[in-house]
């Protein structure tokens, strides 16, 4: 939920925040991140184990960052998120604060407080600004929506149950339900 707010705000006024508040940054915009449930983090937990797992058999490239991780997503003091997940293919990006410029995946696990933001807001901000794909777990509806930005191909609900295909790593399949 965006915070009531007066004037556009900064990279800067993030890092102003007091210890422990999180918040991201969409266009000068602040929104509250409220802490997460169980099954929230488990989530998170378990797809950055496989995703590692899966780059690191197949000696592929990649690396996977679990939040909270920063991301300056349009290299701009207005933007600043952190994804529940963010893969990085191109290790160029990346420096001792985080990830500049988009991350190639992105998966957000839902919860009540960030359906608006998450489906809406977030969607296009991380096609607009370069990810590659980008899943939303919901573990509500026990769906997963899964957007390829560069191809509609791939592009999709899932259920838990079945076996997600993930697109910019062509030979891993992810069952959501495996991982609970």
């Amino acid at each position: 939920m965006a915070l009531p707010q007066e004037k556009i705000f900064t990279i800067e006024d993030i890092y102003a925040l007091p210890e422990g508040q999180r918040a991201e940054l969409i266009d000068g915009y602040l929104y509250d991140m409220a802490p997460p449930m169980r099954i929230h983090q488990k989530l998170v937990n378990r797809l950055s184990q496989t995703i590692t797992n899966h780059i690191d058999s197949k000696k592929g490239n990649g690396e996977v960052y679990p939040a909270p991780f920063a991301v300056f997503l349009n290299k701009d003091d207005k933007n600043y998120v952190e994804p529940d997940i963010s893969v990085i293919c191109d290790k160029s990006r990346l420096d001792d604060r985080g990830c500049n410029g988009a991350p190639d995946w992105v998966i957000e696990i839902v919860s009540p407080s960030t359906q608006q933001i998450d489906y809406g807001i977030k969607l296009f901000k991380y096609r607009t600004a370069g990810v590659r794909e980008y899943w939303i777990v919901n573990p509500s509806s026990r769906t997963v929506n899964v957007y390829n930005f560069e191809s509609e191909s791939g592009t999709g609900q899932y259920l838990f149950d079945e076996a997600i295909p993930v697109n910019i790593y062509e030979d891993l399949n992810i069952r959501i339900s495996d991982l609970l």
